[in-house]
């Protein structure tokens, strides 16, 4: 026996390596019924040859064939455990043996070991009659030694438990004789030993005693009452005492099965007999039915050759004097094709990762079918078209495994049809939907929208203010897309980038950090980084170009004559002076771009509003008629200088203009003035009021020079680093073109003047007919606009005062 074992052992083996997959031979273990939970039913580590390590890395599991998983594999220790308390009777009924049969499945390589635990009988169960008390009618000429078929008791029990004997109460007239049937159950016939005599008895009252052979016995009674009849003298006769048939599974009801006819010599009521059931179990009562008159049996229920194939049923004839007679129906069941396969699934791995390789077990399947012959045999198929293929293994099973390349963002799951279908006739077919989801890795970067994004944002903005978005897509799914953006280093204008604006990480909302001025910086480009959060994360990067559009935010700024309070600014015009003539120019400047430094000028007030105009465009002031002796020594004009913005900003400048009569010394001769000039021109209380403060101005004159000095010259060092200004006095006369869209200065002049402090007079020293020259270089566009200095042509009476030196004039400041 050893010996047989090894070499099954042996083929065993070599059979694995030859197809990789193995069933080995069934393994037989039996337990008790009725043996408490958690109870050791046997350890299989033995039986397959493994360890407990390699039994727990294959995954060992159990697998019960359509029924209740009564028993639990621990992978751990190989022990077959009992779940639930299990009772035999409830089970298996009379079916002998009682046998569970499960599989035991190893993976890797995959075996498939057939247990089957025979489900030992204990004698829990006393036989029982189906009745307590039974009654017999027996004519008393029933001949000597005529049997009587007793009630079988029944004994849940099987084997040496089930009712081994019988046995009666002690009586003269009857006797007891116990057979067995073809399946080994016992059965009591009741065999009268003397004849009846009803004048003497008649009833009697017997005990029949029904032992089984377990240990202890158990023992189940029954009451017998025999009433004495008046004598029949014929019993029923069959013509067979067998009848064999044949009957097709699941055939409708009242279909005739057989029919059996016994026949009776007797007359009258003696000779009418009737057909019953005699103790048939309970199956059978369910099927059929039988006639009691004609002694035909048709089918009741349901006929299922999965469940019964055979029925054996015992029919008893009885006429109208209380005889009876026995015959055995056997009711052999043909199958029919009625069951469709069924698909078992035993594991699937799902979610699938998007890069699993090629020949990955996916899901581990069974087909069955309970039909038999090639009704029971099966094949199995799939759709098409998938990155999935059948492989089929032993004993039914199948495994599907990938055979190319998935991925999840063109299809994240995949319901995949299994057909089953058996090769019975017709054929069934059966349809198992296995659903895979595919779960995603981090294959795909993020990307963004547009390759280049372009936003633009008004100068002078609030800091914190929303500059535009930039947004990026990952087309993998949680983890791995979720974007978050970053600035990548850089600079602008030789500072971090980071210091201009900022990024919000979740949203991709770009925020201005700072206020932005279009003077200083036209345009600027920063460099986005969008990052998945996958292992390891992906990122891809896209430019942004910030446009600053420029606001009105800058007024005009005079060049000429100057603001500041800090030098006179003060022109001449001889009386003979015609109109038209030329006096001077307002030059301004605007720092905006476009139409916000478009410069018109506008004269607001003048002493005299008829004399003098300026020239809208281009800043000049000019004569509108002849000068006359009436006019005013001093001229005043206040002259507004406007850009073309949205709101427009404007400037003003004041021009003190003195009218003279002539130059003919280097110094000029007092000019007596009218009474009534004087009058128009000067305030009485201006004058006592100078004359009052020339005492206070004398006595700090030492250190009023000193401040004035050194206010003056830090003034002007702020003036020009404010205005990015550049005022070059010389000697040499020079025009430049300039860009109308950088500013309205088109011309300038150079002057050299030289002033002398007194109470009522100043000095004037015209050395050359050249106003200074202003260069104005604005912060680097992306245009490259610049304003540039312009030169006029000087005046035609300058021209002919070359020759004086200086002029003296009278000062009513």
């Amino acid at each position: 026996m050893q010996d047989s074992h090894h070499t099954r052992q042996v083929l065993c083996f070599s059979l694995y390596f030859c197809i990789g997959v193995v069933v080995c031979e069934s393994l037989h273990y039996s337990v008790p019924e009725e043996k408490r939970s958690g109870s050791l039913v046997a350890n299989v580590l033995k039986d397959l040859k493994v360890d407990v390590k390699e039994l727990s890395a294959r995954g060992a599991r159990l697998i019960f064939e359509g029924t209740k998983p009564y028993f639990q594999l621990d992978p751990h220790s190989g022990n077959v455990i009992l779940q639930d308390r299990i009772d035999r009777e409830v089970l298996c009924g009379q079916k002998d043996p009682c046998v569970l049969l499960s599989e035991i499945v190893l993976e890797n390589p995959l075996q498939v070991h057939r247990m089957e635990v025979e489900i030992e009988d204990v004698n829990d169960n006393p036989p029982q009659f189906s009745k307590k008390e039974f009654l017999f009618e027996m004519p008393e000429q029933t001949p000597m030694n005529t049997r009587f078929l007793l009630e079988t008791a029944k004994d849940a029990d099987r084997g040496e438990n089930t009712v081994q004997n019988y046995t009666l109460s002690s009586n003269d007239h009857f006797r007891l004789d116990v057979q067995s049937r073809r399946d080994g159950s016992k059965y009591a016939e009741l065999v009268l030993q003397k004849q009846l005599d009803r004048e003497e008895n008649a009833q009697f009252f017997l005990i029949l005693f029904a032992v089984d052979g377990g240990i202890p016995k158990r023992t189940g009674t029954a009451n017998i009452f025999i009433d004495v009849l008046d004598a029949n003298d014929n019993v029923p006769q069959f013509g067979h005492s067998v009848y064999k048939v044949k009957l097709m599974e699941n055939s409708q009801a009242e279909t005739l099965v057989n029919r059996v006819e016994a026949t009776d010599r007797d007359l009258g009521s003696y000779g009418d007999i009737t057909y019953s059931f005699s103790q048939v179990p309970e199956n059978v009562l369910r099927s059929f039915n039988l006639d009691k008159q004609t002694g035909e049996i048709t089918v009741a229920g349901t006929i299922d050759y999965e469940k019964d194939r055979s029925y054996e049923i015992d029919i008893k004839a009885t006429d109208g004097g209380g005889l009876s007679a026995y015959c055995k129906v056997i009711v052999e069941v043909e199958d029919r094709n009625d069951n469709a396969p069924e698909v078992t699934l035993t594991s699937i791995a799902s979610p699938l990762p998007e890069d699993s390789p090629p020949d990955k077990v996916v899901a581990l399947f069974r087909v069955t079918d309970q039909d038999s012959g090639d009704a029971g045999r099966t094949a199995c198929t799939m759709e098409t078209n998938l990155p999935f293929v059948l492989k089929a293994s032993v004993n039914n099973y199948y495994q599907l495994v990938t055979q190319q390349p998935l991925d999840r963002e063109k299809a994240s799951e995949y319901n995949i049809t299994i057909t089953a279908t058996d090769w019975g006739s017709p054929r069934l077919t059966s349809i198992t939907i296995i659903s895979v989801q595919i779960s995603d890795v981090n294959d795909n970067a993020p990307v963004f929208e547009k390759s280049l994004y372009e936003m633009q944002i008004r100068e002078n903005n609030i800091p914190g203010l929303l500059i535009g978005l930039v947004q990026a897509d990952d087309l993998d799914t949680e983890r791995n897309a979720k974007v978050t953006y970053s600035l990548l280093p850089g600079k602008v204008s030789d500072q971090p980038v980071s210091s201009f604006v900022s990024i919000n990480s979740e949203t991709g909302n770009l925020y201005a950090i700072r206020s932005l001025d279009y003077e200083q910086i036209k345009d600027f480009q920063v460099s986005v980084r969008a990052a998945d959060s996958g292992s390891p994360p992906l990122s891809s990067e896209v430019k942004v170009r910030v446009v600053i559009v420029d606001e009105n935010d800058n007024a005009p700024f005079i060049l000429y004559p100057l603001q500041n309070g800090t030098s006179p600014s003060n022109d001449l015009v001889p009386r003979e002076a015609e109109a038209g003539y030329l006096v001077t120019k307002v030059v301004a400047v605007d720092r905006d771009s476009g139409q916000n430094s478009w410069l018109s000028y506008e004269l607001l007030k003048a002493t005299e509003p008829g004399l003098f105009n300026v020239g809208t465009q281009n800043g000049e002031v000019k004569t509108l008629r002849p000068i006359n002796q009436r006019d005013t020594f001093k001229q005043k004009l206040i002259i507004r200088v406007r850009d073309n913005g949205h709101p427009p900003q404007s400037t003003s400048a004041t021009l003190t203009i003195l009218l003279v009569d002539g130059f003919s010394d280097p110094y000029m001769k007092m000019v007596d003035i009218p009474k009534d000039e004087v009058v128009k021109e000067e305030d009485r209380t201006l004058t006592l009021y100078l004359v009052i403060c020339l005492a206070a101005i004398s006595f700090i004159f030492l250190i009023s020079v000193v401040v004035f000095v050194a206010v003056k010259i830090h003034k002007r060092r702020k003036f020009m680093e404010s205005s990015a200004l550049n005022f070059p006095v010389g000697p040499n006369f020079q025009e430049n073109c300039g860009d109308a869209g950088a500013g309205s200065l088109s011309r300038a002049y150079n002057y050299e003047v030289c002033l002398a402090g007194g109470s009522l007079s100043s000095e004037f020293k015209f050395l050359r007919p050249l106003f200074p020259v202003f260069s104005v270089e604005p912060p680097q566009n992306q245009g490259g606009q610049r304003i540039s200095t312009a030169s006029q042509e000087v005046p035609s009476y300058v021209e002919k005062s070359e020759r004086i030196n200086q002029v003296r004039i009278i000062n009513l400041m």
